[in-house]
């Protein structure tokens, strides 16, 4: 039996209905926009391991699951668990590699 993921309440979210979806499925996410303007995504990656080219700085959340993610001009594989975000410059590449559904927050800004 699955683990029980609390569920978030967020008042006057606007939801973009249409999923993102990326990489031949391997990652797919929704849009949400907060009342004051900000944009998150929240979305799953399937295990992969792919490369991420980012506009914005991005702080990426982690829900449930696990990941393995290696930053700009890094060569070290770091891991980020349920709990745990980590942060993303502006123009950057990164990458991340799951080996089960790894389930996000994506905090643009």
């Amino acid at each position: 039996m699955p683990p029980t993921i609390p569920s978030i309440s967020l008042d006057g979210v606007s939801v973009v209905p249409v999923a993102n979806v990326y990489f031949d499925g391997k990652c797919i996410s929704h849009t949400i926009t907060l009342t004051d303007g900000s944009r998150k995504s929240i979305g799953v990656i399937l295990p992969a391991t792919l490369t991420f080219q980012t506009d914005a700085p991005e702080i990426m959340a982690c829900v449930a699951g696990s990941c393995e993610y290696k930053l700009p001009n890094s060569d070290v594989w770091q891991v980020s668990e349920a709990g745990h975000s980590f942060c993303i410059p502006a123009k950057a590449k990164f990458e991340i590699r799951v080996t089960a559904p790894y389930h996000y927050i994506c905090h643009f800004g």
